[in-house]
């Protein structure tokens, strides 16, 4: 393929991934405790260099042109969210830094998401998934409806009627940057293996849900801007193949 074809193909495939990212940031600005993903590009190395074969000779002009884009690893934005009110007992937010523990108790889940109910069996999970949510033990959490109002308090402690009942599990990790989202509001280590957690430092507040991370004019101009980028690249893959048809044709007659 021709070199310039490939720097524009490369910067046209991002383009089309930071899309792609973006539009799953801006379907989400209502969901509660999204967090959006970043999306960026990285310089891509000459074809020796990337490939480590730095003792091939190469065409030192080509490599000063360089060899496009790749994207980047994307990051989670885990700013806080707005904090909305809510209507129900099980709704719970976090205010600051933490996440609940959900899932299995050998290597659960972290979320934000703190929209939670009572499946059939009076464990508490969340809403959207089924999930359990667990306990500082690690358990998931049983609660007796007949028992009165549930009362969640800023630390995570759950009573009814003024006797405990459980103690949510709060944690956060060292860095976040381990944490992959694995859908559901969930997230996960990058490789599968169980999460060294620390103590959450945020607060738990009853009755509200966070908001969406997403910004939606934010995300619609970031969306315009990779369309154009893209559409850049196109243009000059689209010119550049014009050229190379026009020099073929013109070399045909020659010879």
């Amino acid at each position: 393929m021709d070199y310039g074809l490939q720097i524009s193909a490369s910067g046209a495939l991002a383009s089309i991934h930071a899309q792609d990212t973006l539009t799953n940031n801006l379907a989400n600005i209502n969901t509660t405790g999204f967090k959006p993903l970043l999306a960026g590009t990285m310089f891509r190395e000459a074809a020796r260099i990337e490939d480590q074969l730095p003792q091939f000779s190469s065409n030192t002009l080509l490599e000063r042109l360089g060899s496009g884009v790749l994207s980047a690893p994307e990051t989670i934005n885990f700013a806080q969210g707005e904090l909305i009110s809510s209507d129900s007992e099980f709704d719970l937010a976090i205010e600051g830094d933490g996440f609940f523990l959900v899932g299995d108790p050998n290597n659960p889940a972290f979320t934000r998401d703190g929209r939670f109910t009572l499946n059939a069996e009076n464990q508490l999970v969340m809403t959207a998934t089924g999930t359990p949510v667990l306990s500082e033990k690690g358990d998931p959490i049983q609660i007796d409806p007949t028992q009165g109002i549930l009362e969640v308090w800023s630390d995570g402690r759950i009573l009814q009627n003024g006797q405990p009942v459980a103690k949510l599990a709060f944690a956060d990790v060292p860095s976040r940057d381990i944490l992959r989202p694995i859908g559901g509001g969930q997230y996960a280590s990058k490789d599968g293996s169980a999460l060294q957690t620390i103590e959450g430092s945020g607060s738990i507040r009853q009755y509200m849900l966070e908001g969406s991370g997403a910004n939606e004019i934010d995300a619609l101009m970031k969306i315009q801007s990779a369309s154009r980028s893209a559409q850049s690249n196109i243009g000059m893959i689209d010119m550049q193949n014009r050229l190379i048809s026009q020099a073929i044709n013109t070399f045909g007659r020659l010879s």
